[in-house]
């Protein structure tokens, strides 16, 4: 960093992100209820309870590569071995490996009886039924023993674990037909603000399509959240109580875009405080500094800037957590980098920037740069990007070379 540049502007009234965090999961519990679902249909979903193995993995000693199983013992003669069968994956062969033999064998199948050692065939050398070994292996190479991967009994996977592919292999390794699951979490979702029109749509002067749905649609989605889209609500008090009443109807989660500032037309707190508990905070982050954080009924609720890209990164560094702990997902940190940066940044010292940037090899050595302007509007640098460059508060500028924090788009919490 060129510490040159940095300067304490700070906000004394503003939340840092780790202090918004805390205190948005503090406040929450994982949904209640639960689901027994068939192994495709608990893809992306949260296990709710922990899986203990029926049987080791592998069952019974195999063989990690194609080659002979052998006696060790018997690589100290320098006479070749008798080759006396073959053992598939699936069917074995029945004859046990005496001393100067050896059998032929797969990958994954059965080592037989006697057979303590398997050579790979790329050692072996074969000439009719006698096999010679090139390179004498240590004893037990490329052999599996049964429980090397899963011992039977043990926890598989924990609840609180989301259930990728790898996930609904090893269950299905041990045997299971479904698994038990937490419920999604609901989530309803509307943007605010007359300037606002629906895909589809002509454009009067001065109104722009509403795309912050869109982003939040899939943004929810990826969180495997079932969500209910609520449209565009007009900015008036009318139109928002009318809003937040079908919004907290058996639902967990409301998220707005839009009408989260002190504007005159910005309604969404006043409504809320009639309806419900709220937090107004500012966080010193850029985008994204005005947060609206309460409840509505049974619901939380996410009041979240209007500007496009503030939704992505706001929803990126407070939602997402929150969705995870709602769930039942076991949270940890989300993956940070450290890597060169490419290009010279700037920001105004005082809050932490989430600047987009792309991740690339360079020269063999991982780097980033920026994918240009970063304004709160530009949606097209999110696209273009795979990361966030992760500037301090405290900061206003690094250059080329300097060592930069960077979140992929990959990493969760």
């Amino acid at each position: 960093m060129n510490d040159s540049s940095c300067r304490s502007e700070f906000d004394t009234e503003a939340l840092s992100v780790e202090q918004a965090r805390e205190r948005i999961l503090d406040s929450l519990h994982p949904v209640p209820g639960e689901q027994r679902l068939a192994l495709r249909e608990a893809l992306g979903r949260v296990l709710a309870a922990d899986v203990h193995a029926r049987i080791d993995v592998p069952p019974q000693i195999n063989s990690a590569m194609d080659g002979y199983a052998l006696r060790h013992e018997d690589l100290a003669a320098a006479t070749g071995l008798r080759i006396i069968g073959t053992s598939w994956a699936g069917k074995p062969c029945p004859k046990s490996v005496s001393a100067g033999e050896a059998v032929r064998i797969m990958t994954g199948a059965v080592v037989p009886e006697g057979a303590d050692t398997v050579v790979m065939q790329e050692e072996a050398e074969v000439d009719g039924r006698t096999v010679r070994v090139r390179a004498t292996p240590v004893k037990g190479e490329f052999v599996r023993r049964p429980g090397d991967d899963v011992a039977r009994g043990a926890v598989v996977l924990r609840a609180g674990k989301r259930l990728g592919a790898a996930e609904i292999g090893l269950l299905a390794s041990q045997g299971y037909v479904e698994a038990r699951v937490r419920r999604r979490v609901r989530a309803a979702f509307f943007s605010t603000g007359d300037e606002l029109v629906g895909v589809g749509k002509t454009l009067a002067s001065g109104q722009i399509y509403d795309s912050n749905r869109y982003t939040l649609y899939g943004l929810l989605h990826e969180q495997g959240v079932e969500t209910i889209d609520l449209g565009v609500v007009e900015d008036n008090r009318e139109a928002l109580s009318a809003a937040f009443t079908q919004a907290s109807n058996d639902t967990d989660v409301i998220i707005t875009t839009g009408g989260v500032s002190v504007g005159d037309a910005d309604f969404v707190k006043s409504v809320l405080r009639e309806q419900g508990s709220v937090n107004f905070w500012k966080i010193a982050m850029r985008p994204g500094r005005p947060l609206t954080f309460g409840r509505v009924g049974d619901s939380c609720f996410f009041g979240l800037p209007g500007n496009p890209v503030s939704v992505a990164v706001t929803f990126a560094q407070l939602v997402a957590p929150a969705l995870a702990k709602l769930s039942g997902t076991r949270i940890g940190e989300a993956l940070r980098l450290q890597v060169p940066t490419l290009s010279r940044l700037t920001k105004a010292p005082g809050r932490r920037d989430f600047q987009r940037g792309i991740l690339l090899e360079r020269d063999g050595i991982m780097a980033v740069q920026t994918t240009g302007m970063q304004g709160s509007h530009v949606l097209s640098g999110m696209s273009d990007a795979n990361c966030y460059i992760v500037l301090p508060e405290q900061c206003s500028e690094v250059n080329p070379g300097d060592i930069v924090d960077v979140l992929p788009f990959s990493a969760t919490y």
